[in-house]
């Protein structure tokens, strides 16, 4: 995944006098999971619908492949895949004509295989109100990847779905990406974009705040990893057993639990001390800061500097 297939730069909307987007640059590279997160308003559909071509930016050049989103409608359309929040599906159409439908404005023959890999293939006469909010999301997405798009759209995916059927989307999402298909998502599940992205950007206050993988971002920061340790005589209770880099300490069941900013030296330093009081090591688990943890700490600060200002 070395070339970009979408670029963004210094890109800027504005509608009136509230601005959207303020002047971000970022690329997704061909063949990746992108996320965009950020709180409600932070420019994430902005952004989307300006790559889609359904906005116009007010600065700056978005690129889809070869293709200027605002200037090559017609060429754009068969290179994308939308999936929005709200379908926007006449309630009465049925799963079998959206498809046939969506198909017929890409040129393609209708794929009905996707309703059946979708799980809707007893559907395919039922109208689109008497679907259930899965099977809805469902239908689009599979209308959404009816012509083979090179890049899909996901905005807010699972919003609203059951545990089962967003695994069956993931497990979509990682099918799709293995065959070639670029995904840009924009989420406010945390969990959902450190798991399934393979680079997010993070916005705030309509500017780009971060851009990294999960991985990257949440290395950095402030946040502290939480140490989980059991013992069989529990010498780590006592208060006195000074354990370095831990700046929070409590005690839950049998479990004696720090959060320390160095997890190389608070680790030598436990296992050493139950070493030198004769103890017996149970169990110890290290949890890295979360992404959701890193993304509170970003607009926390973030928000907390502005109030300042």
């Amino acid at each position: 995944m070395t070339n970009s297939i979408i670029e963004v730069k210094d890109f800027r909307k504005v509608y009136g006098d509230f601005v959207a987007v303020d002047g971000i640059s970022f690329d997704v590279k061909q063949g990746e999971i992108f996320g965009l997160l950020g709180p409600n308003g932070a420019g994430k559909t902005t952004i989307l619908e300006s790559l889609e071509g359904i906005r116009t930016p007010d600065g700056g050049t978005l690129r889809v492949g070869d293709v200027d989103p605002t200037h090559e409608p017609r060429k754009l359309r068969n290179m994308i895949g939308v999936q929005l929040q709200s379908a926007g599906l006449p309630e009465s159409i049925t799963a079998e004509e959206a498809m046939k439908l969506f198909c017929a404005y890409h040129d393609t023959a209708p794929r009905f295989d996707l309703l059946e890999r979708l799980g809707l293939a007893e559907k395919r006469k039922a109208q689109f109100y008497e679907l259930s909010t899965g099977q809805q999301r469902r239908l689009t997405l599979a209308l959404a990847i009816a012509h083979d798009p090179q890049v899909l759209f996901l905005d807010e995916p699972t919003a609203g779905l059951d545990v089962a059927t967003r695994v069956e989307l993931h497990a979509l999402m990682r099918e799709l990406q293995a065959n070639g298909t670029t995904i840009i998502m924009a989420t406010h599940d945390m969990a959902e974009a450190e798991e399934m992205s393979d680079r997010v950007a993070i916005l705030l206050n309509h500017k780009l705040a971060t851009v990294g993988t999960p991985m990257e971002i949440t290395a950095t920061g402030a946040g502290l990893t939480k140490v989980s340790v059991h013992t069989k005589n529990g010498c780590l209770t006592n208060p006195t057993a000074k354990i370095p880099a831990v700046q929070q300490r409590k005690a839950k069941g049998e479990y004696t639990i720090m959060y320390s900013t160095d997890i190389g030296q608070t680790v030598t330093a436990v296992i050493a001390h139950i070493k030198t009081q004769n103890d017996t090591l149970i169990d110890l688990r290290v949890e890295r800061p979360s992404l959701e943890d890193r993304f509170l700490e970003i607009t926390d600060y973030k928000h907390g500097s502005q109030g300042g200002a």
